[in-house]
């Protein structure tokens, strides 16, 4: 009796399961043939010119995660437009989206993509797709949120320069140590070098300074510099590009913090070393291929010119 009472709920539990599975609504696109998966549907369609906003994940056939917004400080939003037209199965299925819809489906990474494939995949590749749209804002509305967002995510970043500062400031002192260098430090945490003073009034922001330089990562590496037979001597050598000191605006926001700063330490014909921890430099997003997020990066720079 025990064992049959056993069966009867595992088959209670599987047509539980069928029922749940049935219950989900299918779709195919009409572009592109993507079939999809509404894990729930919504019924709120957002008027024209009022903005739907959208959690998004993408991920390989093994769940390896492409995107997600999950790891931005922001989710995906897009305006509702009636006109708009679908030019392929992806569109089909943003412009359809109504608040309350989570929806799942898979396809090869060439339709999920288009021309935007990452390099990391095939085209063929299969990719993953889960998609939620969770609310409607008017135009108000989403400046407010967005705003509100930026503002806790400026908190937030800060809090982790102050600790990455902190972090640095260890693996800068040894390397300062290690060379040997006589470097100070400023309140902000740049390091820097006066290698030669220079002559002339001290520099004030707004002035434009002609800077000759050579940027390396902690590690030796050399990413850029104004100089050709250095470029050359390094592999780093563009053809497109001129090789001449850099007028730099300074202290006005053109350049890295970590030059707005030092150049301002520095006068006509100064030569010196620029130490910058990342928060000064580029940061969590890092720059192009050779500069990763978080560098430290130490600069090289002569001052060959002073308006």
């Amino acid at each position: 009796m025990k064992n049959n009472r056993s069966l009867l709920a595992i088959l209670v539990l599987m047509l539980g399961t069928s029922i749940l599975s049935s219950c989900q609504k299918k779709k195919v696109t009409e572009k592109d043939g993507i079939e999809y998966t509404f894990i729930k549907e919504g019924d709120e369609k957002a008027p024209n010119g009022e903005f739907l906003l959208y959690n998004l994940k993408i991920a390989t056939a093994d769940d390896s995660v492409i995107y997600s917004t999950d790891n931005q400080p922001f989710p995906g939003y897009m305006m509702a437009n009636d006109s708009v037209k679908p030019t392929n199965g992806m569109d089909e299925i943003f412009l359809n989206l109504r608040k309350g819809d989570s929806i799942a489906f898979e396809s090869t990474a060439s339709i999920i993509f288009g021309p935007n494939t990452p390099p990391t995949l095939e085209t063929t590749d299969v990719v993953k797709v889960n998609l939620g749209a969770f609310d409607i804002m008017d135009q108000t509305e989403i400046e407010t949120f967005f705003n509100e967002r930026m503002e806790a995510e400026e908190g937030k970043k800060a809090e982790r320069n102050k600790e990455l500062l902190l972090e640095q400031e260890k693996t800068i002192e040894a390397y300062v140590a290690e060379k040997g260098l006589d470097a100070n430090k400023t309140e902000s945490g740049l390091y820097y070098v006066i290698e030669e003073e220079g002559t002339g009034d001290a520099v004030t922001a707004g002035a434009t300074m002609h800077v000759n330089y050579a940027g390396y990562l902690l590690d030796g590496t050399m990413f850029d510099t104004s100089i050709e037979n250095l470029a050359k001597e390094n592999d780093i050598f563009n053809e497109n590009r001129p090789y001449e000191p850099l007028p730099v605006n300074v202290g006005m926001g053109q350049v890295i913090p970590g030059w707005d700063e030092g150049l301002l330490l520095l006068k006509n014909g100064s030569k010196g070393k620029f130490i910058i921890p990342s928060p000064l430099a580029y940061g969590e997003n890092g720059a192009g291929a050779m500069i990763p997020p978080n560098s430290i990066l130490v600069f090289d720079v002569e001052v060959t010119g002073v308006e």
